[in-house]
């Protein structure tokens, strides 16, 4: 990897860090070629801290260490993406990330919370919510005769159609793991386990 550490007048170049899993960014930090050295070794993320005026592991002192799952470089070669698995949480504030709490996971996840929170505080008017009262039975249907419809539109070449029952499956399928104790983030953790 090629990286100008002399673009900048100090040496130092931004490194951004992503939760290797999610791709939730976690924090943002600075590297000269020194800790960029260290952390391709050890594969624990090492910044060089502007305040400390030294290398600083993230974790040294509260343990909450980022352990290196892959490492890029951007087009102009003077920024890093880290995609790293955090030990506990990434904040000195407490935060999982120092951009907050909340996941940043995409559309699904945030669909997901709110199929959730529709069932949880049982939302008159939803319909969410009144298949969820239907019952396991009645969900699961759903889920079964979505699925079909989509194995119909994908025998055909409205593209239209095919992604509309695509959407419908997804939709029902969440709302059926919520009634399984089960969440999107389970199933996408036995997926990457098939990937190993």
């Amino acid at each position: 990897m090629n990286i100008d550490f002399n673009k900048s007048q100090n040496g130092l170049i931004p490194v951004i860090v992503q939760d290797d899993q999610t791709l939730q960014v976690l924090m943002l930090g600075y590297m000269n070629a020194e800790a960029f050295e260290k952390t391709q070794q050890e594969k624990v993320v090492t910044f060089f801290s502007r305040s400390k005026n030294r290398l600083w592991t993230k974790g040294e002192e509260s343990g909450n260490f980022l352990t290196v799952k892959s490492i890029a470089i951007d087009c102009d070669q003077d920024t890093i993406l880290i995609k790293a698995v955090p030990e506990k949480v990434v904040c000195h504030t407490g935060s999982f990330s120092c951009f907050g709490n909340k996941d940043s996971k995409g559309f699904l996840y945030e669909l997901e919370e709110k199929i959730i929170e529709r069932i949880d505080q049982k939302t008159e008017g939803s319909y969410t919510y009144s298949l969820f009262q239907r019952g396991i039975n009645k969900m699961a249907q759903k889920v079964g005769e979505e699925a079909v419809e989509l194995v119909i539109e994908a025998k055909d070449d409205n593209g239209n159609l095919f992604k509309n029952e695509a959407a419908d499956l997804l939709y029902h399928f969440l709302i059926l793991l919520k009634a399984k104790n089960c969440s999107l983030q389970d199933i996408e953790g036995v997926l990457m386990s098939r990937n190993q």
